[in-house]
């Protein structure tokens, strides 16, 4: 153990002497000789985990950013002999950094726009809105890159149990999305100083998380997850959509292998597969009784099969109702409206019927919904109903972080 901590802590001065080199002008190629050689037994994620310490002992980011264009040049032949999955278009990390450059050239943009912006004597927006308008909407778009990383690739590298690199980069993300809002809130006002401040704070953000991404995030990923994993991240990416760019279908997810060892949680004896997840009946149960809506569930027969047991049922409904037509849990003179939304559901020319009614001087609102089966075949009837009395009252913004 002491050895390999000397070893980790000799390859770091080494590190360290290459930078200092490259920050006083010494000759590029031998300092490239020089990195290739100490990254032939390094992973990435020792490199990141050393440039992270330089960073810790005081020496500017700047400086060990300067790094990656060494990182790259070293590796460029290599990649062009040797087509690895992430060079692929489909591949999740190709799209990614496809997306990047994508961004980059709407950071340029706006970069220009308000260096332009910020030269005027008195800094005026007239001639510059429609522009910075368009970029920044343009710029808007990486919130999927973002809702991707969240919610695709961070879940899979939780998994392998990598938490600290996801947790931070997802409040960064929260950052650069308050960053965006201030900056377009700015331009809409027509405040051109506000502009300017709030533009470049977001686009630095935006260009550090580039940074980030290129040289921690994804070579750290590329060496912890498998092919398998990488096809769990790829599968539900489109249900999210792509910033600024089309992805490529050269590489394709691979078939998911029962036997990979990966941290899955324990599979609940008795649970229920669903289409996202599974749950166990109970689980099931408990979710549905601790909705704040009443659910009645009516099968292609017009049967009733389950109705949820809510602490505070708007309607009331007792067991007796099970296996009952749906006709026959309606007053008389109402059975005809129920079947003719029966009959519209079935037929398709209908997916949901509404009403609203004052209940002992609550606002209750009812909607029928058809249900249908991934094929379209009709498979019965949601009914939900709901006091929403509180809920028409709102006014303002409660966000999360005001609870």
């Amino acid at each position: 153990m002491t050895e390999l901590l000397d070893a980790k802590r000799m390859r770091q001065e080494i590190l360290k002497g290459i930078i200092l080199d490259l920050h006083a002008g010494k000759d590029l190629e031998e300092l490239k000789a020089r990195f290739a050689k100490l990254i032939q037994n390094v992973s990435a994620s020792e490199i990141a985990e050393m440039e992270d310490r330089l960073i810790a002992e005081g020496m500017p980011p700047e400086e060990v950013k300067r790094m990656c264009d060494v990182h790259v040049a070293v590796f460029k032949e290599a990649l062009e002999q040797q087509e690895s999955p992430d060079s692929l278009p489909g591949h999740p990390v190709h799209t990614f950094r496809l997306e990047n450059r994508a961004i980059e050239k709407v950071v340029q943009s706006l970069k220009e726009l308000l260096d332009q912006l910020a030269a005027a004597g008195k800094p005026d927006l007239a001639g510059y809105s429609q522009a910075l308008q368009s970029q920044l909407s343009l710029l808007a778009e990486i919130d999927k890159h973002y809702l991707r990383k969240e919610n695709q690739l961070f879940p899979v590298l939780e998994k392998r149990g990598i938490y600290g690199p996801p947790k931070v980069m997802w409040q960064v993300h929260d950052d650069i999305r308050t960053m965006l809002k201030a900056t377009t809130r700015a331009v809409d006002e027509g405040n051109a100083q506000a502009v300017i401040d709030h533009g470049n704070k977001l686009l630095t953000a935006v260009s550090d998380m580039i940074y980030k991404e290129e040289n921690i995030l994804f070579p750290m990923s590329l060496e912890t997850l498998s092919e398998s994993d990488w096809g769990k991240v790829r599968i539900g990416e489109e249900e999210i959509g792509y910033t600024l760019v089309s992805p490529g279908n050269r590489w394709q997810p691979p078939a998911a292998r029962e036997d990979e060892p990966v941290a899955e949680p324990g599979v609940t004896p008795g649970a229920i597969k669903l289409n996202t997840g599974e749950l166990s009946p109970d689980q099931v149960n408990l979710m549905l009784t601790h909705l704040p809506i009443d659910i009645t569930f009516v099968d292609e027969h017009g049967q009733v099969r389950y109705y949820s047991q809510g602490m505070h049922r708007i309607f009331p409904r007792s067991p007796g109702i099970i296996g009952r037509k749906v006709q026959d849990c309606h007053p008389v003179d109402s059975v005809h409206v129920v079947n003719r939304i029966v009959e519209e559901f079935k037929t398709g020319s209908k997916d949901q019927a509404e009403f609203w009614l004052e209940v002992d001087g609550r606002f209750v609102h009812i909607r029928y919904f058809a249900v249908r089966d991934t094929q379209g075949n009709y498979r019965g009837v949601v009914e939900v109903t709901q006091d929403v009395t509180d809920i028409r009252a709102l006014q303002g913004q409660k966000r999360l972080l005001d609870w």
